[in-house]
């Protein structure tokens, strides 16, 4: 059952940030986020959670800060997905926008094949942000140095 956060699950969204990354604590370009004070939809089962989405609303954008699946290509992810672009409509923002880093392959398949168009590079991002948070891995996913950030935007609102 897909659920929104609501602040009775703080404590189990900060455990499961803890237990699966090692803190709640999410830094890429756009800011340094608290992923367990963010707003977003949690997958129940057993009363547990099993997979969430954290998400920032501004003016006219909504940004994905986190997806977290443990039950990789089931359908949940995309579920997650979509139903943060709904609250993206219901806010009537122009677009979403999600962050993956350089070594995220699977992410930038995911991401792709939902809609999200590759927007830009930000190269050392990632560099940077371990002056912040030393425990960002150099290595990351396919033994590739973990090093810049990928935007990837998806158009709610196309403009005329």
């Amino acid at each position: 059952m897909i659920v929104p956060i609501n602040t009775s699950m703080q404590e189990d969204i900060r455990n499961f940030f803890v237990k699966h990354w090692g803190s709640t604590q999410m830094v890429v370009s756009s800011g340094t986020y608290d992923c367990a004070e963010l707003e977003g939809f949690v997958y129940m089962k057993t009363n547990q959670i099993h997979d969430l989405v954290t998400y920032v609303i501004r003016d006219e954008e909504v940004e994905i800060i986190s997806l977290d699946s443990l039950i990789e290509n089931s359908g949940i992810g995309s579920h997650l997905f979509h139903a943060v672009e709904e609250i993206g409509m219901q806010h009537g923002v122009k677009q979403l926008i999600v962050i993956t880093t350089n070594d995220n392959l699977r992410a930038l398949g995911f991401y792709q094949r939902r809609g999200y168009r590759l927007d830009r590079i930000i190269h050392n991002a990632v560099t940077r942000a371990r002056k912040q948070k030393s425990t960002i891995p150099l290595i990351g996913y396919d033994k590739i140095p973990l090093l810049d950030e990928i935007i990837l935007t998806k158009k709610l609102i196309e403009e005329k």
